[in-house]
């Protein structure tokens, strides 16, 4: 999943420990990932380290943060990952035309490699287009929050879109329960997932 918009309240760049919020039923979304079995990733560009608008550090000060927020409210992260790049800007190493800037999938794939994961069972869920074709390029099921850029990205750019997600949900926790139902109906869940919470 996507980090701002997605998990987070979309502020720009969040330059400041103050400005990480999570969205209201984001907690909750990423719960029943954890309770259904499934493990929640985090995919997010971070190219404010290659402007110059905070340092890297910085990233790893919010992730923390985050996973505090999270676990307070009984949900946890099972991996992070990050691109601090920017093709254009910067300084070295972080000017840098790289594999892991979404819409490259270079995170994905990163992340499938050092957890184990199927990337063509599983879901990417973001508020960008770069967030559908990252997932696109893998194979995975993508979902489009409406959170974040997804209203007006769907909105103003939808109709010229060359790859479409497989469905649009309100936000995270809205996708996570139409990916479970999807699961359900495979027969790779439960009639409840709540039958595979520890």
């Amino acid at each position: 999943m996507d980090r701002d918009g997605t998990v987070l309240h979309e502020v720009g760049y969040v330059n400041h420990l103050d400005r990480v919020q999570l969205l209201e039923r984001s907690a909750h979304a990423v719960r029943r990932v954890n309770d259904a079995g499934f493990q929640a990733v985090l995919i997010t560009n971070q190219a404010g380290v290659a402007r110059g608008y905070f340092p890297e550090s910085l990233v790893d000060d919010v992730h923390d943060l985050l996973r505090a927020l999270l676990a307070a409210e009984g949900s946890r992260l099972d991996g992070i990952y990050y691109c601090p790049h920017h093709p254009e800007v910067g300084d070295p190493p972080y000017r840098l035309d790289c594999a892991c800037r979404k819409p490259k999938p270079g995170m994905l794939k990163k992340a499938a490699e050092e957890m184990g994961i199927d990337l063509a069972a599983s879901y990417v869920v973001g508020d960008t287009i770069k967030d559908i074709e990252a997932g696109h390029r893998v194979g995975a099921q993508t979902v489009l929050v409406l959170t974040g850029y997804g209203k007006g990205e769907l909105e103003i750019h939808g109709p010229r879109w060359s790859v479409h997600p497989q469905h649009v949900a309100t936000d995270l926790f809205e996708a996570v329960e139409w990916i479970l139902e999807r699961e359900r109906m495979a027969g790779a869940l439960p009639s409840s997932s709540r039958e595979r919470t520890s």
